[in-house]
């Protein structure tokens, strides 16, 4: 009577699985993958983060650079024309003229 060796049903089951699983090198270059993707400190969604603040941080930048140009365009128009900016914003005149105010509703 021949035995027959009991077999081991994980060892069947790892059978089952298609060679290229099998690969010591495929599930190692796996494992680094999900580690990179999902687990480490800069996985991928800290770098959509980080992108989405630059790009933030880039317009504001933008808009302070547009807000300092038009200060110093201001400032200009004001060094130049100072009794009109004084005329016009502090309402100053001369002893003999009338200053009349119209406000828009």
């Amino acid at each position: 009577m021949a035995s027959r060796k009991a077999q081991n049903p994980l060892t069947a089951l790892w059978m089952r699985v298609p060679p290229y699983l099998r690969n010591r090198y495929f599930v190692t270059l796996l494992l680094f993958l999900v580690l990179m993707i999902f687990i480490d400190r800069h996985d991928l969604s800290t770098q959509f983060r980080l992108h989405r603040t630059v790009n933030r941080l880039e317009a504001d930048l933008e808009r302070y650079d547009r807000l300092t140009a038009e200060a110093e365009a201001e400032k200009l128009d004001m060094e130049q024309n100072r009794e009109r900016f004084a005329r016009e914003n502090y309402y100053m005149q001369q002893d003999d003229e009338d200053v009349f105010i119209i406000v828009d509703q």
